[in-house]
């Protein structure tokens, strides 16, 4: 590492890395017991995606300790009318049955939209909201489900159908893409979250550690942990994505028992479904943001 670069401030080496991987990025960064942070537009509303399933999971749980749902209920799942998605109960062809906590592995694991919205329709859009909000996340909104927002991008995409989402018009009137109009957040409210969270702040010792188990269960290793490629580092995290939004909002623990909530949103300025530098720079910004932290 040059002098130059060790004199860099990490929120410019990290706007340095978004610009380089040819996006739009918005972080914030904490140490979970020193609250010592780093922030970049880490206030500016973003849209979550699959992001806000971390928000359902607490309201699940807080449901559940309160006494009002069994983790363990019975719940079936039946193809039609299924929420679609590549993976899970949403990529399966027959009828599903299984417990509600079984149901939260999958929306978190894999990020399958079919479970999610199965937990949403037993949990609702209004516990989910009454949920953030009790938690001090005053910029934090689900205003659909999940298939409410595949649903929209599919209406305004038009009968262009997925080729269209190429073309810059068609993106720029996707109500999927403006945070006025769907799930939102912003990175410091996220972080917040995950710092309640891993705090018992959130829930009961018990129910969080249920939460932390299954964010760490996550299987997708391209984009947050992809910064730290360390077997004694552990990463837990949700990604989201729409069309040019990459995301990812998790917590990165050390063996020295430092513990680190770091919330990446991006928007990238292809719309190319693939974009592997746009994944990885969520890792990168992260990785700059932690180790500062750990240094402060």
């Amino acid at each position: 590492m040059t002098d130059t670069h060790a004199r860099t401030h990490p929120r410019d080496r990290i706007r340095a890395a978004f610009a380089e991987a040819g996006v739009t990025g918005w972080l914030h960064a904490t140490d979970i017991d020193s609250g010592a942070q780093l922030e970049v537009d880490a206030d500016h509303p973003v849209v979550t995606a699959s992001v806000h399933k971390l928000c359902l999971l607490v309201a699940l749980h807080q449901r559940a300790e309160a006494g009002h749902l069994d983790l363990a209920e019975q719940t079936e799942c039946r193809p039609e009318g299924r929420t679609p998605g590549p993976t899970g109960l949403a990529a399966m062809l027959d009828t599903a049955r299984l417990s509600l906590r079984d149901a939260a592995y999958l929306m978190m694991s894999v990020s399958d939209n079919a479970a999610a919205d199965l937990l949403l329709a037993r949990v609702g859009l209004d516990t989910v909201n009454e949920s953030t909000r009790k938690l001090g996340l005053a910029r934090t909104h689900a205003a659909h489900t999940f298939g409410e927002f595949l649903a929209t991008i599919r209406e305004d995409a038009g009968h262009g159908g997925p080729r269209a989402l190429a073309d810059p018009q068609v993106l720029s009137r996707l109500r999927a893409l403006d945070p006025a109009r769907t799930n939102r957040s912003t990175p410091r409210d996220m972080t917040r979250l995950l710092r309640a969270v891993w705090r018992d702040e959130a829930c009961s010792p018990r129910h969080g550690a249920a939460i932390r188990r299954l964010l760490g269960l996550q299987v997708w290793p391209h984009r947050l942990a992809s910064g730290f490629p360390f077997d004694e580092v552990h990463v837990a995290g949700k990604t989201g994505s729409a069309p040019t939004l990459r995301n990812e909002v998790g917590v990165v623990e050390y063996p020295d028992h430092g513990r680190y909530a770091v919330a990446v949103f991006t928007r990238a300025a292809s719309p190319s479904a693939i974009l592997p530098a746009a994944d990885a720079v969520i890792g990168t910004a992260a990785r700059i943001a932690v180790e500062a932290l750990r240094r402060a």
